[in-house]
């Protein structure tokens, strides 16, 4: 069951108790359970209105944003930045700010809208991209990438990561030299083409196509907490590190 839908329920139902309360005179049993419900019905509420409107925690499940973010990452999600949405249906309430290059977002997966997805924003509603040999282009101009003087404490060799920047985002992408994945795309008006960082791990818009703005969740900003038992990097590595 989906999370966000179990929370508006039980908050609805504390909530018919936290009425029932202050308008009802109950006795025994049914005034512990209404006072329990009540108790717990401003908490509910609050935690279901910053989930939906503000920001919203994730955990990274898999490495197709590696090096950016790891397995086992924990992050928050500004739900805001991309408009202001009904929860469960995600029907933009108010608009706000679009996608830029190199905003990692969450989305609904296009496939299957019941399913969140992370990548990475490479190009804008217009755009005509090309990826050849490993180097993007975007209506023609070379995204312009080095290899990285970061250290990420993660089992890859370093020569394969590269910093490339985009717009005004500079970030970290994993690169297999020996995997080779060319095509061209123009991108649909209020669509977005997202890349993994992980560039030759990663189900993204090469196979699915675009994101479209109504499947927008929000922009990912920060790591708050990892945990992943089988890695030998500790949470204080990447506690509350932002997301570039």
């Amino acid at each position: 069951m989906d999370f966000t839908f179990l929370l508006i329920i039980i908050t609805l139902v504390s909530g018919i108790f936290y009425l029932i309360q202050r308008i009802s005179s109950l006795h025994g049993m049914l005034f512990d359970i209404a006072e329990f419900f009540s108790s717990i019905f401003i908490i509910l509420f609050i935690v279901l209105f910053i989930r939906s409107f503000i920001i919203e925690p994730f955990r990274i499940p898999s490495g197709s944003m590696i090096p950016t973010l790891l397995i086992g990452d924990f992050i928050l999600v500004n739900k805001y930045e991309y408009g202001l949405r009904l929860p469960l249906t995600n029907q933009i309430l108010i608009e706000n700010n679009n996608p830029d290059y190199g905003d990692v977002i969450v989305f609904q997966y296009p496939e299957n809208k019941k399913i969140n997805y992370i990548k990475r924003v490479v190009g804008l509603p217009g755009d005509s991209i090309e990826y050849i040999n490993k180097t993007i282009f975007i209506n023609g101009k070379e995204i312009h990438r080095d290899i990285t003087s970061k250290d990420h404490k993660i089992s890859v060799d370093s020569k394969f990561i590269y910093t490339e920047k985009n717009g005004t985002r500079e970030y970290d992408v994993l690169i297999n030299p020996n995997i080779g994945n060319n095509f061209s795309y123009r991108i649909p008006q209020d669509n977005y083409f997202v890349l993994g960082d992980n560039r030759d791990n990663s189900n993204d818009s090469r196979y699915w196509g675009p994101v479209h703005k109504n499947n927008l969740i929000g922009e990912a900003f920060m790591i708050w907490m990892y945990w992943n038992p089988s890695s030998n990097i500790s949470i204080s590595d990447r506690f509350g590190e932002n997301i570039d």
